[in-house]
């Protein structure tokens, strides 16, 4: 029992940083139907962003451990969402009209570029967080003592998840978002800017993943140059399990994702974790093809 509420809690805080990546993978396929390929460097990019601030900078020093995380945090994503914004100006947009072979090879050029600029500007060796960034107390749950990091890496996900949602369904530019997904000529029609959604979209999915980056740091002490790919293919898995284009699908695969990995790991094999994972996929897609939640979130409005 002990071992399975430890790994419960682990698979939901690791799956809830796979649902913030997926989630900037689906908001784009839900508006461009393509797919961002260089997201996951964005993600690497916002993690090494953050280590600036709290190590090269010494923020955490300056203010606090705790208050730092914040400020970080929020820098971050700003920051990340900067850089999403000058992607899209720059290898999305001018191929808009160009057919979508060409927008996905830009992607592919931008990923490379992007993984190859961190490991210029970095270096190529481990870069490790700060260890006493977040308290290390415990807090006990039936029975068992839960790290305080591992809970706040969950609760913060699912808060910011819960946001997105709210903002996707409750605001004006949320229902942009919505009818530009639909149809973008109807949506033009009615007066919406679909240009500046689109800049919107590739805004926010890059800060969810910088936000996803610095917690990744935190969680697991370390990062490194090139993990955007193993984190970019398992966050897109995850959008695909919850149905591509699915903004609640996403969260849910990411956390369903965490908890095979988590459960995989701890009761098969470390060595089969992986291949456990996508082994889920191919038994999900099996079952159905289009994800779990099937319906795009466009399509109710």
């Amino acid at each position: 029992m002990e071992i399975f509420i430890q790994q419960m809690t682990n698979g939901l805080a690791v799956g809830g940083i796979y649902a913030l990546i997926a989630l900037g993978y689906t908001m784009v396929y839900g508006v461009l139907k393509l797919i961002n390929f260089a997201h996951g460097e964005l993600f690497t990019l916002g993690a090494y962003l953050g280590f600036t601030l709290l190590v090269s900078l010494g923020l955490s020093g300056r203010v606090g451990s705790v208050p730092a995380a914040l400020i970080a945090v929020v820098m971050v994503m700003g920051l990340s969402a900067l850089a999403g914004y000058l992607l899209e100006r720059t290898a999305y947009r001018p191929l808009r009209h160009s057919g979508r072979l060409s927008a996905v090879v830009s992607a592919l050029g931008a990923s490379i570029f992007f993984q190859n600029a961190v490991m210029l500007v970095w270096g190529g060796r481990y870069r490790a967080y700060p260890a006493d960034l977040i308290p290390g107390f415990a807090i006990e749950f039936a029975g068992q003592h839960i790290p305080f990091l591992r809970l706040a890496v969950l609760a913060a996900s699912v808060g910011i998840m819960l946001a997105l949602y709210f903002f996707i369904h409750r605001t004006r530019m949320g229902a942009a978002i919505r009818a530009s997904a639909i149809d973008q000529g109807a949506a033009k029609l009615m007066g919406i800017d679909v240009r500046r959604v689109i800049s919107i979209v590739f805004m926010i999915g890059p800060a969810l993943g910088g936000l996803a980056g610095v917690m990744v740091g935190v969680y697991y002490g370390q990062i490194n140059f090139n993990m955007g790919q193993i984190y970019g293919l398992k966050a897109f898995t995850a959008a695909i399990i919850g149905g591509i284009g699915n903004i609640p699908g996403a969260m849910v695969g990411g956390l369903l994702l965490g908890l095979v990995e988590a459960f995989g790991g701890a009761y098969v094999s470390l060595a089969w974790r992986d291949a456990i994972t996508f082994l889920a996929l191919i038994v999900i897609l099996a079952a159905r093809p289009t994800g779990i939640l099937r319906e795009r979130v466009a399509e109710k409005l």
